[in-house]
Protein backbone atom coordinates (compact mmCIF):
# COMPACT_ATOMS: atom_id res chain seq x y z
CA UNK A 1 0.00 0.00 0.00
CA UNK A 2 2.65 2.60 1.14
CA UNK A 3 4.40 1.78 -2.19
CA UNK A 4 1.85 2.32 -3.87
CA UNK A 5 1.49 5.86 -2.58
CA UNK A 6 4.54 6.46 -3.05
CA UNK A 7 4.43 5.58 -7.03
CA UNK A 8 1.85 7.59 -7.72
CA UNK A 9 3.15 10.52 -5.51
CA UNK A 10 6.27 10.49 -8.37
CA UNK A 11 4.04 10.71 -10.88
CA UNK A 12 2.33 13.48 -9.87
CA UNK A 13 5.90 15.33 -8.87
CA UNK A 14 7.14 14.10 -12.82
CA UNK A 15 3.80 15.83 -14.31
CA UNK A 16 4.05 19.06 -11.91
CA UNK A 17 7.42 19.45 -12.85
CA UNK A 18 6.81 19.14 -16.14
CA UNK A 19 4.56 21.79 -16.02
CA UNK A 20 7.46 23.83 -14.11
CA UNK A 21 5.40 24.51 -11.26
CA UNK A 22 6.92 26.18 -7.91
CA UNK A 23 9.08 23.65 -6.32
CA UNK A 24 8.05 24.95 -3.00
CA UNK A 25 4.61 24.89 -3.93
CA UNK A 26 4.19 21.46 -4.89
CA UNK A 27 6.19 20.35 -1.89
CA UNK A 28 3.23 21.78 0.13
CA UNK A 29 0.85 19.93 -2.12
CA UNK A 30 2.57 16.43 -2.10
CA UNK A 31 3.05 16.57 1.88
CA UNK A 32 -0.78 17.90 2.50
CA UNK A 33 -1.47 14.90 0.63
CA UNK A 34 0.67 12.77 2.62
CA UNK A 35 -0.37 13.39 6.04
CA UNK A 36 -3.87 13.06 5.19
CA UNK A 37 -3.33 9.12 3.81
CA UNK A 38 -1.46 8.51 7.17
CA UNK A 39 -4.33 9.88 8.54
CA UNK A 40 -6.46 7.14 7.19
CA UNK A 41 -3.77 4.70 7.25
CA UNK A 42 -3.64 5.24 10.97
CA UNK A 43 -7.69 5.22 11.05
CA UNK A 44 -7.48 1.84 9.84
CA UNK A 45 -5.29 0.74 11.95
CA UNK A 46 -2.73 0.28 9.13
CA UNK A 47 -0.08 2.52 9.26
CA UNK A 48 3.49 1.65 8.11
CA UNK A 49 6.67 1.46 10.73
CA UNK A 50 7.75 5.35 11.20
CA UNK A 51 11.32 4.52 9.45
CA UNK A 52 9.06 3.46 6.04
CA UNK A 53 8.33 6.99 6.17
CA UNK A 54 11.54 9.13 5.16
CA UNK A 55 12.61 10.98 3.13
CA UNK A 56 14.52 14.47 2.68
CA UNK A 57 13.27 18.01 1.21
CA UNK A 58 15.27 20.04 3.45
CA UNK A 59 16.71 17.83 6.19
CA UNK A 60 20.49 16.03 5.21
CA UNK A 61 18.71 12.31 5.20
CA UNK A 62 15.32 11.15 5.47
CA UNK A 63 13.67 12.72 8.85
CA UNK A 64 11.77 15.14 7.22
CA UNK A 65 9.74 12.09 6.51
CA UNK A 66 9.51 10.50 9.66
CA UNK A 67 8.39 13.47 10.96
CA UNK A 68 5.74 14.69 8.72
CA UNK A 69 4.66 10.98 9.37
CA UNK A 70 5.06 11.29 13.48
CA UNK A 71 3.19 14.76 13.30
CA UNK A 72 0.42 13.60 10.96
CA UNK A 73 -0.59 10.78 13.86
CA UNK A 74 -0.10 12.82 16.70
CA UNK A 75 -1.29 16.36 14.92
CA UNK A 76 0.29 19.70 15.23
CA UNK A 77 -0.25 21.73 17.86
CA UNK A 78 1.71 24.83 19.11
CA UNK A 79 3.26 24.71 15.41
CA UNK A 80 6.60 25.98 16.74
CA UNK A 81 10.04 24.46 16.90
CA UNK A 82 13.18 25.03 18.10
CA UNK A 83 16.49 24.20 16.62
CA UNK A 84 20.02 24.14 18.17
CA UNK A 85 22.09 24.47 16.02
CA UNK A 86 20.58 25.41 12.70
CA UNK A 87 23.63 25.49 9.88
CA UNK A 88 22.89 28.45 7.10
CA UNK A 89 18.89 26.90 7.12
CA UNK A 90 19.32 25.39 4.07
CA UNK A 91 19.49 21.96 5.69
CA UNK A 92 18.21 21.45 8.65
CA UNK A 93 15.25 20.12 10.94
CA UNK A 94 12.95 23.18 10.86
CA UNK A 95 13.26 24.53 7.42
CA UNK A 96 10.50 21.95 6.29
CA UNK A 97 7.95 22.44 8.96
CA UNK A 98 8.47 26.54 8.63
CA UNK A 99 8.13 26.64 4.74
CA UNK A 100 5.85 23.97 4.11
CA UNK A 101 3.81 23.67 7.40
CA UNK A 102 3.56 27.34 8.44
CA UNK A 103 5.88 26.50 11.59
CA UNK A 104 7.24 29.77 14.02
CA UNK A 105 10.92 28.60 13.79
CA UNK A 106 13.13 29.75 17.05
CA UNK A 107 16.89 28.75 15.49
CA UNK A 108 19.88 29.27 17.24
CA UNK A 109 23.72 28.98 15.92
CA UNK A 110 26.82 29.95 17.34
CA UNK A 111 28.77 31.01 13.79
CA UNK A 112 27.39 34.08 13.09
CA UNK A 113 27.95 33.50 9.26
CA UNK A 114 25.54 30.63 9.43
CA UNK A 115 22.66 33.08 10.80
CA UNK A 116 23.23 35.72 8.54
CA UNK A 117 23.21 32.89 5.36
CA UNK A 118 19.86 31.40 7.21
CA UNK A 119 18.77 35.01 7.36
CA UNK A 120 19.54 35.31 3.06
CA UNK A 121 17.95 31.89 2.71
CA UNK A 122 14.73 32.32 4.20
CA UNK A 123 13.80 36.09 2.90
CA UNK A 124 13.98 34.36 -0.47
CA UNK A 125 11.27 31.96 0.16
CA UNK A 126 7.58 33.35 -0.34
CA UNK A 127 6.31 31.47 2.49
CA UNK A 128 8.15 33.79 4.95
CA UNK A 129 7.57 36.97 3.20
CA UNK A 130 5.43 37.76 5.83
CA UNK A 131 7.50 37.36 8.55
CA UNK A 132 10.92 35.25 9.10
CA UNK A 133 11.72 32.73 12.23
CA UNK A 134 13.60 33.91 14.93
CA UNK A 135 17.32 33.40 13.99
CA UNK A 136 19.73 34.14 16.40
CA UNK A 137 23.31 34.01 16.78
CA UNK A 138 24.52 32.65 20.32
CA UNK A 139 27.15 30.83 21.85
CA UNK A 140 25.44 28.09 23.42
CA UNK A 141 26.23 26.90 27.63
CA UNK A 142 23.88 24.64 29.41
CA UNK A 143 23.80 28.01 32.05
CA UNK A 144 22.60 30.57 29.07
CA UNK A 145 20.56 28.07 26.67
CA UNK A 146 17.73 28.58 29.26
CA UNK A 147 18.09 32.33 29.12
CA UNK A 148 18.16 32.20 25.43
CA UNK A 149 15.11 30.52 25.07
CA UNK A 150 13.06 33.20 27.17
CA UNK A 151 14.49 35.96 25.59
CA UNK A 152 13.73 34.93 22.28
CA UNK A 153 9.92 34.01 23.86
CA UNK A 154 10.74 29.99 22.98
CA UNK A 155 8.48 28.95 26.41
CA UNK A 156 6.60 26.21 27.07
CA UNK A 157 5.59 23.11 25.01
CA UNK A 158 6.71 22.92 21.56
CA UNK A 159 6.08 20.82 18.48
CA UNK A 160 9.87 20.24 17.79
CA UNK A 161 13.26 20.29 19.38
CA UNK A 162 15.97 19.58 17.23
CA UNK A 163 19.29 19.32 18.85
CA UNK A 164 22.53 18.83 16.72
CA UNK A 165 25.89 20.58 18.85
CA UNK A 166 28.63 18.07 17.99
CA UNK A 167 29.67 18.96 21.46
CA UNK A 168 27.82 19.32 24.41
CA UNK A 169 24.42 17.80 23.44
CA UNK A 170 23.91 16.06 26.56
CA UNK A 171 24.61 18.58 28.68
CA UNK A 172 22.44 21.50 27.01
CA UNK A 173 19.38 18.40 26.69
CA UNK A 174 19.74 17.89 30.68
CA UNK A 175 19.78 21.49 31.31
CA UNK A 176 16.73 22.29 29.39
CA UNK A 177 13.35 23.32 31.35
CA UNK A 178 12.36 26.55 29.71
CA UNK A 179 10.50 24.23 26.63
CA UNK A 180 8.30 20.67 26.56
CA UNK A 181 8.98 19.45 23.29
CA UNK A 182 6.33 17.15 22.46
CA UNK A 183 8.92 15.38 19.76
CA UNK A 184 12.42 15.94 20.24
CA UNK A 185 15.52 14.46 17.72
CA UNK A 186 19.06 14.71 18.08
CA UNK A 187 22.54 13.41 16.62
CA UNK A 188 24.33 11.32 18.70
CA UNK A 189 28.03 10.04 18.24
CA UNK A 190 27.84 6.61 16.42
CA UNK A 191 31.67 5.81 16.69
CA UNK A 192 30.79 4.76 20.59
CA UNK A 193 29.49 1.32 20.98
CA UNK A 194 26.17 0.57 21.41
CA UNK A 195 26.73 -0.48 25.13
CA UNK A 196 28.42 2.42 26.22
CA UNK A 197 26.71 5.39 28.11
CA UNK A 198 29.21 8.23 27.09
CA UNK A 199 29.26 12.01 26.55
CA UNK A 200 32.39 14.26 26.28
CA UNK A 201 33.13 16.27 29.53
CA UNK A 202 31.47 19.60 29.76
CA UNK A 203 33.16 22.19 28.19
CA UNK A 204 31.46 25.50 27.33
CA UNK A 205 33.89 26.05 24.40
CA UNK A 206 33.86 22.65 22.84
CA UNK A 207 33.98 22.73 19.20
CA UNK A 208 34.78 20.28 16.88
CA UNK A 209 36.09 23.65 14.57
CA UNK A 210 39.00 23.83 17.27
CA UNK A 211 40.22 20.34 16.68
CA UNK A 212 41.79 18.37 14.21
CA UNK A 213 42.50 14.50 12.69
CA UNK A 214 41.60 12.18 15.29
CA UNK A 215 40.57 14.37 17.91
CA UNK A 216 37.75 15.69 16.11
CA UNK A 217 36.03 12.48 16.83
CA UNK A 218 35.82 13.13 20.72
CA UNK A 219 31.94 14.87 20.42
CA UNK A 220 28.81 14.82 21.44
CA UNK A 221 26.95 11.68 23.01
CA UNK A 222 26.73 8.20 22.70
CA UNK A 223 23.72 6.32 21.53
CA UNK A 224 22.40 4.76 25.09
CA UNK A 225 23.48 7.88 26.92
CA UNK A 226 20.82 9.57 24.77
CA UNK A 227 18.33 7.28 25.23
CA UNK A 228 19.13 7.13 28.68
CA UNK A 229 18.67 10.69 29.66
CA UNK A 230 15.47 10.99 27.02
CA UNK A 231 13.64 8.39 28.96
CA UNK A 232 14.34 9.98 32.04
CA UNK A 233 12.69 13.20 30.64
CA UNK A 234 9.84 11.27 29.66
CA UNK A 235 10.62 10.04 26.45
CA UNK A 236 10.45 7.70 24.39
CA UNK A 237 12.70 6.42 20.72
CA UNK A 238 10.19 5.93 17.74
CA UNK A 239 12.24 6.78 14.99
CA UNK A 240 16.05 6.67 13.28
CA UNK A 241 17.50 7.59 10.20
CA UNK A 242 19.35 4.86 8.14
CA UNK A 243 22.49 5.49 8.89
CA UNK A 244 22.07 5.05 12.87
CA UNK A 245 23.32 8.81 14.26
CA UNK A 246 19.60 10.61 14.21
CA UNK A 247 17.06 9.89 16.40
CA UNK A 248 13.38 10.69 17.27
CA UNK A 249 11.99 10.49 20.56
CA UNK A 250 8.34 11.75 21.38
CA UNK A 251 7.01 12.15 24.36
CA UNK A 252 5.15 9.65 26.71
CA UNK A 253 1.87 10.89 27.07
CA UNK A 254 1.64 11.15 23.60
CA UNK A 255 3.47 7.58 22.90
CA UNK A 256 0.71 6.14 25.06
CA UNK A 257 -1.98 7.56 23.25
CA UNK A 258 -0.94 6.22 19.57
CA UNK A 259 0.07 2.86 17.83
CA UNK A 260 4.28 3.49 17.94
CA UNK A 261 6.31 0.99 18.43
CA UNK A 262 8.93 1.65 20.96
CA UNK A 263 13.18 1.45 18.98
CA UNK A 264 15.49 -0.99 20.45
CA UNK A 265 18.98 0.08 20.79
CA UNK A 266 20.22 -3.44 18.71
CA UNK A 267 17.82 -2.12 16.03
CA UNK A 268 19.26 1.43 15.74
CA UNK A 269 22.69 -0.02 16.04
CA UNK A 270 22.53 -2.65 12.87
CA UNK A 271 23.44 -0.83 9.80
CA UNK A 272 26.69 -0.25 7.64
CA UNK A 273 27.34 2.85 8.57
CA UNK A 274 27.95 2.56 12.71
CA UNK A 275 29.23 -0.99 12.36
CA UNK A 276 32.40 1.19 10.05
CA UNK A 277 32.49 4.05 12.18
CA UNK A 278 32.98 1.75 15.31
CA UNK A 279 35.67 0.79 13.92
CA UNK A 280 37.36 3.78 14.86
CA UNK A 281 36.43 3.18 18.75
CA UNK A 282 39.97 2.57 19.59
CA UNK A 283 41.30 5.20 18.26
CA UNK A 284 39.36 7.68 20.72
CA UNK A 285 39.00 5.18 23.65
CA UNK A 286 41.12 6.80 25.62
CA UNK A 287 39.73 10.44 24.98
CA UNK A 288 38.48 12.07 28.41
CA UNK A 289 34.75 10.55 27.80
CA UNK A 290 32.52 10.64 30.69
CA UNK A 291 30.01 7.93 32.33
CA UNK A 292 26.84 9.18 32.66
Amino acid sequence: MIKNLINKIFNLISKRLTNNLDSDSLNQQLQIILKNQYKILTALNSQPKVNETGFRVYSQFEEDGMLLYIFSVIGFKTYTVVEMCCGDGSECMATNLILNHGFKGYLFDGDETNINLAKDFFINKKDCSLYLPNLRNAWITKDNVNDLLRQEGAIGEIDLFSLDMDGNDYWIWDSITEINPRVFICEIQNLIPKDQSLTIKYNEFASTHTQKGIAIEYRGASLLSMIKISNNRGYKLVAFHRHGFNLIFLRNDLFEKNNFTEITIDEVSNNYWSKERQKKWDDVRGFNWENV
